[in-house]
């Protein structure tokens, strides 16, 4: 089933942080008429009469992510006349879609937020082609890497239409500053930017431990930056296995913070406890004294941060994921890409709009989003900070490394409950038990790679 093309990938070290401000990007030009003409700006794919069609649209997105999301689709009825509905779909998705399809009521399109899901879907045949309309979209806006994270086999299937940069750590600025803090480069200095942090009497880390997905990119960036690229993409196609050496000097790495619940906001039975939502807006809720004064995660946490009284760029702030031992900064990429379930004109026209600088910049005003679109106009995010994390994925180029569960079959890698999400929840809550925790991981891979191998 992993039959995917692989982008060409190579890790991105921190000067993308602050030397890719020199990056040109071009600016996505037009906008729209003052009377909200169906014409589309300059930029977009052209946009068709769509009047009297009805388009259903699938996605695991709630809260903000919806709302946002919706706001995009709005635009889309805009400017094609069709009546567009957002579809709430649950995780794994593609269970969710294979039960409509069983009952012949498929969504026209799906968001599919794992390269996996891709490839199952295009294995059992769901999927429809991308049309020539939105191929020239990608062709002219997006990197052959992720153009190709969407193809199966050479063929097209996937627009990914939001993207992440998964190597970042928010903070809390006050807290930082009552500590006398700094910003750690390495995972050295993060245990003991940590350690200085609860002795000025705030825990230092807040960890979204219910959800075993944010336990998966803990693991990733650790394990990118200490065993490297070519161990990454070994590990991601399981051409080795999980009881390997690089696995646990990752675990061991992660240990020396999981083993110190002192340092996690509730302890372990907190963060286990704790849904990625909340582990932020804790963060930087209760001003100078908040639950946690650092939480790991991307780019997206910015519209979870929104939703409380702190400021991005001053209440707020951001570094990357700091370097594990001899290694480099990783950066992490993750995305969720529109797919057609329909061969219609009205699922073929959203993907090349999705496809579009035009769509893009919509969410991006809005915050909590990144593209891959190469010509969006980083102007359209709105704040500095989210400015830099989205001009470094797009200086990166092809030079990412895609989160590694996504990449993997999804009962293995993005199913709650099972697989490496609850090996790491148990690891989480039992960090001595490294080889334990291998073992689990090794055996859920093994019979989740050989299923995905007859599918």
């Amino acid at each position: 089933m992993r039959t995917t093309l692989r982008p060409r990938k190579a890790v991105v070290t921190l000067t993308a942080f602050t030397a890719i401000t020199a990056l040109a990007l071009t600016a996505c030009g037009g906008g729209e008429d003052d009377k909200g003409s169906a014409e589309p700006s300059t930029g977009t794919a052209g946009a068709p009469s769509l009047k009297g069609e009805k388009i259903e649209v699938a996605a695991v997105w709630t809260g903000p992510e919806q709302e946002n999301f919706t706001k995009v689709l709005k635009e889309f009825e805009k400017r094609t006349g069709a009546t567009v509905t957002f579809v709430p779909a649950q995780d794994p998705i593609v269970n969710f879609l294979g039960t409509k399809i069983a009952g012949g009521s498929p969504p026209d399109v799906a968001m599919l937020p794992q390269v996996g899901a891709i490839q199952q879907a295009a294995a059992q045949k769901w999927l429809k082609p991308v049309g020539p309309e939105a191929k020239a979209q990608l062709a002219a806006n997006y990197s052959r890497g992720w153009q190709e994270l969407g193809a199966v086999d050479g063929t097209q299937y996937g627009v990914y239409f939001k993207a992440a940069n998964k190597s970042l750590v928010w903070y809390n600025s006050a807290v930082f500053e009552n500590a006398g803090a700094a910003e750690p480069k390495t995972w050295k200095d993060f245990l003991a930017t940590a350690e200085t942090i609860s002795a000025s009497g705030v825990t230092p880390v807040s960890v979204g431990g219910a959800d075993g997905w944010t336990l998966t990119d803990w693991f990733e960036n650790v394990y990118l930056s200490q065993a490297g690229p070519a161990k990454y993409d070994q590990l991601a196609k399981h051409t080795i296995k999980w009881t390997d050496p690089s696995v646990t000097a990752a675990l061991t790495t992660l240990a020396e913070l999981f083993g110190k619940p002192a340092l996690l906001a509730g302890g372990t039975s907190g963060a286990l406890q704790t849904e990625y939502p909340v582990s932020v807006t804790q963060t930087f809720t209760g001003g100078d004294q908040p639950k946690g004064a650092m939480v790991f995660e991307g780019d997206f946490a910015a519209v979870n941060i929104a939703q409380t009284q702190a400021k991005i760029g001053t209440d707020a702030k951001v570094f990357p994921f700091p370097a594990v031992g001899a290694g480099t900064t990783p950066v992490v990429t993750a995305g969720d890409a529109a797919v057609a379930l329909k061969d219609t004109k009205g699922a073929q026209a959203l993907l090349a709009f999705l496809a579009s600088p035009d769509a893009a910049k919509i969410w991006a005003a809005e915050g909590g989003f990144l593209s891959p679109n190469k010509n969006l106009d980083p102007a359209a995010y709105p704040n500095d900070v989210q400015r830099e994390i989205a001009k470094a994925l797009i200086g990166a180029g092809d030079g990412f490394r895609f989160d590694m569960s996504d990449q993997m079959p999804q009962s293995f890698g993005g199913t709650p409950g099972k697989g490496e999400w609850k090996a790491l929840q148990d690891f989480l809550k039992n960090p001595k038990d490294i080889a334990g925790t291998q073992a689990r991981l090794e055996a859920d891979a093994e019979k989740a790679y050989r299923a995905a191998a007859k599918s």
